[in-house]
């Protein structure tokens, strides 16, 4: 028993130590923990890369894209702030080749897979941007002229 409380502490001290790399500043190179981090591909605005601090937004992103479809789904307001679909226009390409959400390449499961947390949103959400030609003729629908 003691020998496992042991293993499993000096196991828990070696992550701790590991994880603050994934906080380092990103890259699109091997960060310092080791693993892939894609650059991201556009800016939110002229005056911020994010809409949040890269700090900010690797800790809390999951909270802000639940309480955004919280807001969407129940209560019908759409922003694209903490939009997952404004995450994947700014942070994946739409380059034909652009890595898919299942490869250690693609912004989200570079660090989903480093971590070994599972992600569902793809399996209903796209995980590349929406190409301009058809952004455009979603936005002419009826009420949108």
């Amino acid at each position: 028993m003691i020998k496992y409380s042991l293993i499993t502490l000096i196991f828990s001290l070696l992550l701790g130590v590991n994880t603050p790399g994934i906080a380092g500043d990103a890259r699109s190179d091997e960060s310092a923990a080791g693993f892939y981090i894609p650059e991201a591909q556009r800016r939110f605005s002229e005056e911020q890369g994010c809409v949040e601090p890269t700090e900010e937004m690797r800790a809390n992103h999951m909270e802000y894209i639940l309480d955004q479809r919280d807001a969407t789904v129940h209560e019908g307001i759409r922003t694209t702030q903490y939009s997952l679909n404004e995450c994947i226009n700014c942070h994946v390409s739409d380059a034909p080749d652009a890595p898919r959400a299942d490869s250690e390449k693609h912004f989200c499961n570079s660090c989903h897979t480093y971590t070994a947390v599972s992600i569902d949103c793809f399996q209903c959400h796209a995980d590349r941007p929406v190409k301009t030609k058809f952004q455009s003729r979603l936005n002419e629908g009826p009420g949108n002229e």
